[in-house]
């Protein structure tokens, strides 16, 4: 005997979001609007099904939604970022609905849609004790970068990504290596990105164009980096 769990999902505005799910390539497998509203979707086996959220809940802007195992994490990145750029033009990186920054060695991204449902993209092997940063091998500004990894990759939380670089960068920036100040200065060019903060996109980026790197460490940057960091960087001067 095999049991099937299927998450059930609050769906809001039901047309955008299966709108926003058909450009990920998700199969929407029933849809009514009478006697009440439920859906259904689903890709490589795996199913999603949306109905209204109870009578008198006010919903919070996101929630956590389900957990999707897959089998490589970095190609189905690298599929729906594709898919969301084609459908929106750009990828959404803020609000709802968005995708998270995805950089080698990564092993999770999440993924929100148009009314606040989290989806966490995992990998099915990934470790079971993972590395939450704060090494005892790293100090100065090399071991901040690694806190800031933390809040900015497994929280989502950029706001506090920043201010932790930033501290950082006044604490140990004077004695911190060229390489982790280039580190440092590419982070917080990659948060402004991803914040939509033009202004101190400009800052970091003519920061980090201030430091003189070699060619392996520039490269060291850019493989290490996420898609979005990746391609501003390739296009540096």
């Amino acid at each position: 005997m095999t049991d099937t769990t299927v998450p059930l999902l609050w769906s809001g505005d039901l047309p955008s979001t299966l709108e926003f799910y058909r450009a990920l390539g998700y199969t929407v497998t029933h849809e009514q609007t009478r006697p009440y509203v439920y859906a259904a979707i689903e890709q490589n086996g795996c199913a999603l099904h949306f109905t209204p959220a109870p009578p008198g809940i006010e919903l919070p802007v996101e929630r956590a939604a389900s957990l999707l195992m897959v089998d490589d994490v970095a190609t189905r990145h690298a599929e729906y970022t594709a898919a969301l750029r084609a459908h929106y033009g750009k990828i959404p990186s803020k609000g709802c609905p968005r995708i998270t920054r995805f950089r080698p060695g990564q092993s999770r991204f999440s993924l929100v849609d148009p009314v606040g449902n989290t989806v966490l993209v995992i990998q099915r092997d990934e470790p079971m004790e993972l590395d939450y940063g704060g090494s005892r091998e790293l100090e100065g500004l090399a071991r901040v970068l690694d806190n800031a990894r933390i809040l900015r990759d497994f929280k989502n939380d950029n706001r506090a990504a920043t201010r932790a670089v930033e501290a950082g960068l006044h604490r140990f920036g004077a004695t911190a290596t060229t390489l982790d100040r280039a580190r440092a200065y590419a982070a917080l060019a990659e948060l402004a990105i991803a914040t939509e903060d033009a202004d101190r996109l400009a800052h970091w980026k003519s920061e980090f164009d201030s430091v003189e790197l070699t060619s392996e460490e520039r490269t060291a940057i850019i493989t290490g980096s996420s898609d979005l960091l990746s391609a501003w960087l390739t296009t540096t001067d």
